[in-house]
């Protein structure tokens, strides 16, 4: 599998919670599933909306290995934004089958502090 293209728009890792974010959707990109991991709390909540929602880390863990069949070829964020526990950030992801998908990411960390991690993740995904 190589590696997909990361593009990064400039704003995006001008703080330690940005650069977190930004490092977790390249990892998510690149189907890293233990870097993931170790960035989200043991009871981490994942909705897709429309979709479902997973809770705990073994069910966040299957989810991710499944996710590894979905190849990328290239991922642009284009913003993450934060603010004490709460974060987002959007891009667009297209995949190596010529699909192209625009999404959007709400985080919750467990404390405001820096080396908080994630407990909450809602997705919003679309095709464009």
């Amino acid at each position: 599998m190589t590696e997909p293209k990361i593009i990064v728009e400039e704003d995006c890792g001008n703080s330690p919670r940005k650069h977190l974010l930004k490092e977790l959707n390249i990892a998510f990109a690149q189907g890293n599933t233990e870097k993931i991991i170790s960035y989200v709390t043991d009871d981490i909540v994942w909705e897709s909306v429309g979709e479902k929602q997973l809770e705990g880390i073994e069910n966040f863990r299957k989810e991710l290995e499944n996710l590894k069949e979905v190849e990328v070829a290239e991922l642009k964020i284009e913003h993450i934004i934060t603010h004490g526990w709460i974060a987002s950030g959007n891009g667009v992801i297209q995949l190596k089958n010529g699909r192209k998908l625009a999404f959007c990411d709400v985080y919750v960390f467990n404390s405001a502090a820096k080396n908080g991690k994630i407990k909450a993740i809602k997705s919003y995904c679309i095709p464009v």
